[in-house]
This record gives C-alpha cells, sequence and structure tokens, in this order.
C-alpha cells in the first residue's frame, strides 16, 4: 500500500502554478488577503483550469487513503505560494476521493484550519469537507462540533459554527444553536460574523426559526444579529 505523498502530482500542481506566474496580481491578492504567505497570481478560474487536468490524471491519481492525506499535507505543509494550499484543498474536495472525507479525517481537518488561520481557507474547508462529514455521521459529528465550539482556536471555533452552512434542510436547530450559544460574547469580528452568516443562510429554510433564535438571544452582537436578518423581511 503507498502511504506517502505522491510525488509527481505535487510537482506537476508547483510547476503549473509556477508556469504562470503574474507577479502584480499576486502581489495585489496578498494585500487584499492581508496574507503573510504570499501568491503566485491565478485567479479563480484560472487556478482552477489548471488544477483540473491534472486532479483527473489517471497517471496522478490517488493508489490509497494514506497517499491522499500524505499528498494533501505535502502540498499544504510545503507551500510558498498560497494557491498551493488551494490545491490541497482541491484534491481533498476532489470527487473521486470523497469516500475518504469521513470522521477519519477530521483531525487532518482541524490541522489545516490551525494552520491556515484565516477565513479563505477555513471557510471551504468548514462549509465543504466539515459540512459533508457532519451532514454523513450526524451523531458522533455533532459531538465533535460541540467541543469545538469551545476551542481555544478561534479559526475551529468558526468552522464548528459554520460547519452547516448549505446544509439547506438537512440542517440540525439543536446543533446550531449548540454551537453559536457558546460564542455569543466573542467580540471578534470573524465569530461574530460566523453566528450571523450561519443563522442568515439558515433563514432560507425556516425564516421563523432564526427569527425566534435572534428575539430569544438578545446579546447577540449587532453585527451577527444585522448578518442574521439581512434577507428577511420585517415583521408586520
Amino acid at each position: 500500500m503507498t502511504s506517502g505523498p505522491h510525488p509527481d502530482l505535487v510537482s506537476q500542481v508547483r510547476a503549473a502554478l509556477a508556469a504562470q506566474a503574474d507577479p502584480g496580481r499576486a502581489a495585489a491578492q496578498q494585500r487584499y488577503m492581508k496574507s503573510a504567505m504570499p501568491y503566485v497570481g491565478l485567479t479563480s478560474p484560472q487556478l482552477k483550469a489548471t488544477l483540473g487536468p491534472l486532479l483527473r490524471d489517471p497517471g496522478l491519481a490517488m493508489a490509497s487513503r494514506e497517499q491522499w492525506e500524505a499528498t494533501i499535507r505535502s502540498l499544504w505543509d510545503g507551500a510558498a505560494h498560497r494557491e498551493e494550499w488551494y490545491a490541497a484543498i482541491a484534491l481533498a474536495r476532489h470527487r473521486p476521493y470523497r469516500v475518504w472525507v469521513d470522521s477519519d479525517s477530521m483531525p487532518l481537518w482541524e490541522s489545516l484550519i490551525r494552520a491556515g488561520a484565516w477565513w479563505d481557507v477555513v471557510d471551504d474547508i468548514a462549509t465543504h469537507l466539515v459540512r459533508d462529514t457532519v451532514l454523513a455521521h450526524p451523531k458522533v459529528e455533532g459531538l465533535r462540533m460541540r467541543d469545538r465550539a469551545g476551542s481555544d482556536s478561534l479559526w475551529v471555533r468558526r468552522a464548528a459554527i459554520i460547519c452547516q452552512v448549505g446544509a439547506r434542510d438537512r440542517l440540525d436547530q439543536h446543533l446550531l444553536a449548540d454551537v453559536i450559544e457558546p460564542n455569543i460574547a466573542d467580540r471578534d469580528f470573524f465569530s461574530r460574523k460566523a453566528i450571523g452568516w450561519a443563522l442568515r443562510d439558515h433563514a432560507r429554510v425556516d425564516p421563523g426559526w432564526v427569527r425566534a433564535f435572534v428575539a430569544g438571544h438578545p446579546d447577540l452582537s449587532g453585527l451577527s444579529r444585522r448578518e442574521a436578518l439581512k434577507h428577511l423581511e420585517p415583521l408586520p
């Protein structure tokens, strides 16, 4: 069984990114994201077009779960540019490997969240990889999310708060309340914004529940409250 990272995929991803370097755009992206790590300078469509053929190449396919995880870590830990982090997430989310997005992968996602510690990578991981695992294993992952809602890491807490964004009618309202309530007093912008986002997203499915939650939690920050009610019509 192959357990080490796929050296050809890692090297080809880095070479393909470097071949399209745009220093001017890269500098602007780095400033916008307030990122210590530089960018290569690809737009989102360029990045998708660059990574797609490599991820679909049968010769670069993962031979085992262990190799998949090791390759994700290699791309992430050895990244010199932020697009390599995005490539690691794209590999994690690639459809043929969805069977490995399960509870055994949750420690890996937490590791990436802690290391990334910024909204672009955290939100992508939380609202796709973590969310899909929570939906597939609601009981055990619901307990894990409740625990992570009290984490020492702002970004792990944010991921727990938004882990059901996009779940639509599969969302567990008890879980949503349980991950928000321990963070209501948090004055950090990213925590308050996450609370508002999670509530606003669920308001598309059950606006009455969201209105009642906001009304029942007068200590919600103004930001969280405004975000939660953003697209709801005022009550008569």
